[in-house]
């Protein structure tokens, strides 16, 4: 797969993990080229890995201003944009508006909190977010209650890193374990589980790592 590089002239500019933080950045997160170029690497990641077909109704979870989800858009059906910050919501409902995608509906939704809704999918993606959910194991098990008979989950997340991605005082997770995050999902019911890299972060200020490779979990239910 073609390594894409992301090049950050800006040190110690960690992402926050707080919902009120999203919030504030909505605004100006699609102004980022970085994070266009990282959501179209993963996108088409997607496609390598997954028969996509506008039959299928799909979920991004964790969407923020649905970077990846307009991404995907001609490809699939329909796609239910899930988040946690109202802020990037908001932005994403003026981006759906704009655009006229009439496929595209958001839905404020926490997975570790919250019931699940009604509605079943045949995709279920997620760029970038895992890494700040705490309770990984309850996430994977309500994602997998969310699949219709079958159905792909597609995860793009940060491999395990030193710490140096978002700097100190960040409280989620410093990346995944390859191995240890297919254990847990076969463990909440997926199968067929595998990894590729899909895209690289470089920041060249960082105090300790400063090559980020970014995965795609491909898992089947």
């Amino acid at each position: 797969m073609v390594r894409f590089i992301v090049r950050f002239l800006f040190a110690g500019k960690a992402d926050m993990a707080s919902t009120s933080n999203f919030d504030e950045r909505a605004k100006t997160w699609d102004l980022d080229p970085a994070k266009v170029e990282r959501a179209l690497a993963v996108a088409g990641a997607i496609r390598t890995q997954v028969p996509l077909s506008t039959r299928m109704r799909a979920l991004e979870y964790g969407c923020g201003t649905g970077l990846l989800g307009f991404a995907l858009q001609s490809d699939l059906g329909h796609i239910d944009l899930a988040d946690t910050s109202s802020g990037m919501l908001a932005v994403l409902n003026e981006k759906i508006e704009a655009a006229h995608a009439g496929n595209m509906r958001t839905m404020k939704l926490d997975l570790t909190v919250d019931s699940l809704p009604s509605q079943r999918y045949d995709l279920v993606f997620s760029m970038m977010a895992f890494h700040h959910i705490a309770d990984i194991d309850r996430l994977l098990r309500s994602l997998h209650a969310l699949f219709a008979a079958h159905g792909h989950l597609c995860v793009a997340d940060l491999d395990a890193e030193d710490g140096s991605f978002h700097g100190a005082g960040f409280t989620g997770h410093n990346g995944f374990d390859r191995d240890d995050l297919k254990r847990r999902s076969i463990a909440a019911g997926f199968r067929n589980v595998r990894f590729s890299t899909a895209f690289h972060i470089t920041k060249n200020d960082s105090p300790g790592q400063t090559d980020f490779p970014i995965f795609l979990m491909v898992a089947e239910k």
